[in-house]
């Protein structure tokens, strides 16, 4: 199998590098020391397996494996972690590949024998459940090729067109696949539904105003790249979700 090894710490990608390699079976087709650099890496390589740390600043193992998940020849992933015993349940029952560190060798052959690719779901009850955020703190775009790594802080809204998304944010607007139920579901603390297809960040909403034709409209703080109107539907919605936040 062709793997992937990422981990912020050097020491512990040699170790892996040097287990694998001592194996002589698998092919190590590249490294990273964060998940940026995983994704990049991993879109160039097409990797069969991730071995992916858990805890690295920026962009956790969690959030990367659900990144990666989106791929359309997504790896499977093994994760290295040093999680106690009450996070490691949840690998468990989810069927989660990972190994602990310190890494052996025998434990890591039997999680690349095992290796399976993982379901959102499974991801989003062991981030729940290992006290990982079960949120992702980014949506990914890809643009001209390359992935590109959106900060949900810096998002205003998520506008549906047709079968793809586009995330306009602080530094302009791209298209992403993620389907616009699965956007509200996820970010449902920060986001509200204005109507069927669109979703505002409520920290970047200035007020509510009627328009000439009685419409509901929503106006954004330093942002007037659409008109975004509140459906009658959600009216209420809206209104007791703002005035909560």
């Amino acid at each position: 199998m062709k793997i992937l090894i990422v981990d912020d710490e050097a020491p512990a990608r040699d170790r892996l590098r040097q287990l694998i390699e001592d194996g002589g079976i698998h092919e190590i087709v590249g490294e990273a020391a964060h998940g940026q650099e995983a994704l990049d890496i991993a879109e160039r390589v097409e990797p069969d397996v991730v071995l992916l740390d858990i805890r690295m600043p920026g962009v956790d193992g969690i959030e990367t494996a659900h990144h990666l998940n989106k791929f359309d020849q997504a790896p499977a992933i093994v994760f290295t972690t040093a999680f106690d015993e009450y996070a490691i349940k949840a690998f468990e029952a989810n069927a989660i590949g990972y190994v602990l560190k310190p890494v052996r060798r025998e434990r890591l052959d039997q999680a690349l024998a095992q290796a399976a690719r993982l379901t959102s779901d499974a991801l989003a009850d062991v981030g729940r459940k290992s006290g990982y955020a079960d949120r992702r703190r980014h949506v990914c775009a890809r643009i001209h090729g390359e992935l590109k790594l959106i900060p949900v802080s810096d998002i205003r809204y998520f506008l549906a067109d047709q079968k793809y998304v586009t995330v306009v944010h602080e530094n302009g607007r791209d298209l992403i696949d993620d389907p616009l139920k699965a956007l509200e579901q996820e970010f449902e603390d920060g986001f509200v539904r204005i109507h069927r297809g669109a979703l505002v960040a409520l920290k970047a909403v200035d007020a509510l105003k009627k328009d000439d034709e009685g419409r509901t409209q929503v106006i954004l703080r330093n942002c007037d790249d659409d008109d975004l109107f509140v459906s009658r539907r959600h009216i209420t919605n809206v209104k007791r979700r703002l005035k909560k936040g």
